[in-house]
């Protein structure tokens, strides 16, 4: 382990001994990359309703013509946030009636590559 890691990675205390690993960072094109593997067309059609203001679901739903509110958070919103695209306004209060969503600084790269494309 030692040669593999160097010894800068290990820090000896009287009674502990903290080993910490170097992190290769994807860079941006990479996470992009696996983005658009996972995102599904239900996504994209999110991605390209959102405006520049956080919207709440019901807009959401009735810009995108959806009616059932369960297909819309398990095939639309679910999604988009597990892959950090989108986030809430109220992280803390995930079921309150004000609820918004946003796009996440990587939502809004991806909005806009899908309308320049």
């Amino acid at each position: 382990m030692l040669r593999s890691y160097g010894k800068n990675c290990f820090k000896f205390s009287e009674n502990f001994l903290r080993i910490t690993f170097p992190s290769a960072a994807p860079t941006t094109e990479q996470v992009t990359e696996q983005v658009t593997e996972q995102v599904t067309e239900q996504v994209i059609s999110l991605l390209i309703c959102f405006g520049q203001e956080a919207e709440s679901s019901k807009e959401l739903m009735n810009r995108l013509g959806i009616k059932h509110r369960q297909t819309f958070l398990y095939t639309y919103l679910q999604v988009a946030l597990t892959l950090g695209l989108i986030e809430m306004t109220l992280p803390d209060k995930t079921n309150s009636r004000f609820q918004k969503y946003k796009l996440t600084p990587l939502g809004r790269k991806y909005q806009q590559e899908l309308l320049n494309s």
